[in-house]
């Protein structure tokens, strides 16, 4: 599995003209891409690594005390929400020619349930989760902050 992980000041994704997921302040914005040898381990995994990627300054943070004087922090650290959105297009080829190939890109049975149980690991760790639509044409929208943009792999 594939996350690209955005640091966001806010952040929303709306499907038919309708918001479905979005946040005001800081937070992440993960899109997530499923292949086919991915397993409910991997998502769980990833959603870990995801939430205790340490890509904040805690200085920015003044609810933040950290022990040894440590300035960079996760969303874990800080309570922040993680709006997921599936991107199939995270596993595309470009090795050959102009057109991208999405064979690595897991099927929607396969891909559905795994982004679905990311979703459902980063609550259990105690994230507020929005989420855009699987399979929808959706926008995402979002102020990227720093621009940080971080590619995670498990």
């Amino acid at each position: 599995m594939r996350a690209l992980v955005q640091r966001a000041d806010s952040a929303s994704v709306t499907v038919d003209g309708q918001v479905v997921g979005a946040f005001e302040g800081p937070g992440l914005v993960v899109l997530v891409g499923v292949t086919h040898t991915d397993t409910e381990e991997s998502a769980a995994r990833l959603a870990r690594k995801v939430y205790q990627l340490r890509i904040f300054d805690a200085g920015r943070f003044e609810r933040c005390a950290l022990p040894s004087g440590s300035r960079e922090v996760s969303a874990a650290d800080l309570g922040l929400p993680v709006l997921v959105v599936s991107q199939f297009t995270l596993y595309a080829s470009t090795a050959k020619g102009r057109r991208p190939t999405w064979e690595a890109a897991a099927g929607g049975d396969v891909a559905e349930p795994l982004v679905a149980l990311f979703a459902a690991t980063l609550r259990s760790l105690g994230a507020t989760v929005p989420e855009g639509r699987f399979g929808a044409d959706m926008r995402v929208s979002l102020t990227n902050d720093g621009p940080v943009t971080v590619l995670v792999e498990v």
